[in-house]
Order: C-alpha cells, then structure tokens, then sequence
C-alpha cells in the first residue's frame, strides 16, 4: 500500500489523484479525515497518530511554513515512525537544489539529511517554486505589479506537474532508490513577463519598502522574511537554474508555467 500525507493540501490532494489508478491501494493521510471516507487520521505534531504498519510506501509531504524547529520535530515524527513500522521507501517532497536562500530551506535540507541517513529506502524530489505560488506573489494594485523580483528570471513549475512527478515515483519505486531529483522548470520566467502577459506594468519595488508593506500586513513574525527571501533570491538569479528531471520524471514537456501565473494574476484582479 501506498500512503500520501498531507493529503488535505493542494499538492497531496493532487498526488492521491495521480495515484488512483495505480497497481496497489492509495491511502490519503491528513490531520483532518473527511467523515465516512477511508481517509488515514495523520498529524505530524501526533507521534500517536503515525502508525504506518503496512506501508510499504509513504510519501512524506513537507509539514509546511512553519519556525524551523517546529518543522524539524514534525519531520522526526514521521522519519521515526518510518524506520519503527517498516515502511520501504519514503519519497519526500523537499525544495529546490538552489533554494538554499529561502527563508524556509533549513527545515528541508535537515530532513534530507535525516532521511538519508536513515534504515529506509528513500527518494528526495527537490520541488522549484510553484507556478501559482510565483503568480500570487505578483498580488497587482491598481493596474500595476510592485512585487520585488526584479528582472531575475525563476524557473517555476506547476503544482499539477509535480503532483504527477511524486505519483510516479510512487508507483515504481524500485527505480527511484536513493535518488534525488531537482524539479525545476526547463526555461525561467520573469515577473515583467507575467506582467506584460496580464496586461499590467511592472514596477518593482525595494525589498526594503516591500518589507515594510508586509510587516503592516498581519502576517505571522516568521513570514515576512521568508516571503523576502523569494523575492530576493528571484531578482538576484539563485532560482533561474534549470534541469531536465522534471521532464524525464513525467515522460513528457512540463507544462508551460507563464500562463498558469499570468491566470493567476488575472484571478487577482478580479477577486
């Protein structure tokens, strides 16, 4: 059997998806259990709510924004109850080869580490920056987008692509043992393209006014700074490097992610 946690989420949602018509059954794990569904109760912050006897796969969705040493014991939690249950392989979702700049990179290098050490059998999938996630950082007002990326390009992929990707790993393990895969787009884009494909101006402010933008904005005390190390890490060219592993993981091009943040933008505007 195959489990999937963080199956709540947009991507372990989609991941399940992918796997409904594998070889063996699929199990959903998420903090929240739709009621009369064979959804698995799994929380990370639950050491008695991981129970994966009879797993012989699980894919680990990272546990999310959070302070590192928070993220950290929640990863523990399940690498440990891994190794204890006899789980096979555990495929992660970790995030990009350059992302080491991103204000939430530490968590994840951590556990790839933690994992790679480990009595398991595993695979490392190092997720770039989600297409969606890039448009919705480009948040336009009045006709004009102000997010600092700058002229960086990012090599940005699409959440239903890496979703694909993790389903078939998967779905044959055996040949994805001990590897790790950077999944980054196969071209960079820029924030003026989104821009120009929205029909809006591109402006970029300073990551200083940003900041301050922000910090107003009632967010929690971590998130500011992580939002400021995308941005600065997209303007000043750490997240433009690209890699055939995607498309050798799907078996075909990625999707074209420019329209699917310009979509973004546009659903922006009209919200």
């Amino acid at each position: 059997m195959i489990l999937v946690t963080g199956a709540s989420g947009q991507l372990g949602r989609a991941i399940v998806e992918r796997l409904a018509g594998a070889s063996q059954p699929v199990i959903a794990g998420t903090r929240r259990p739709a009621d009369g569904s064979e959804q698995r109760h799994v929380d990370f912050d639950e050491p008695g709510s991981l129970d994966f006897t009879g797993f012989a796969t699980v894919v680990m969705v990272s546990a999310g924004y959070e302070e590192d040493d928070v993220v950290i014991a929640r990863h523990e939690n399940v690498v440990a109850a891994a190794e204890r249950d006899g789980v096979q392989h555990l495929i992660y979702t970790s995030v990009a080869t350059d992302g080491d700049h991103l204000g939430f990179a530490l968590a994840h290098r951590w556990t790839e580490r933690r994992i790679q050490g480990s009595t398991l059998r595993w695979t490392i999938l190092r997720n770039g920056l989600y297409a969606e996630l890039f448009g919705s950082l480009l948040a336009p007002s009045a006709g004009v987008i102000t997010a600092p990326f700058g002229s960086g390009g990012v090599a940005v992929v699409t959440r239903a692509d890496l979703a694909e990707a993790a389903a078939n790993v998967a779905a044959a393990p055996d040949r994805h043992i001990n590897r790790v895969y950077d999944l980054v787009g196969s071209h960079a884009i820029t924030a003026g393209q989104v821009a120009e494909g929205a029909g809006l101006l591109y402006r970029p402010a300073s990551l200083g006014g940003h900041r301050a933008a922000l910090e107003q904005s009632g967010l929690l005390p971590f998130q500011p700074a992580m939002l400021l190390s995308a941005y600065s890490s997209g303007a000043h060219g750490f997240l433009s490097r690209t890699s055939s592993d995607l498309g050798d993981l799907l078996g075909r091009t990625p999707t074209d992610p420019e329209p699917v943040a310009v979509r973004i933008v546009e659903q922006l505007i009209a919200a």
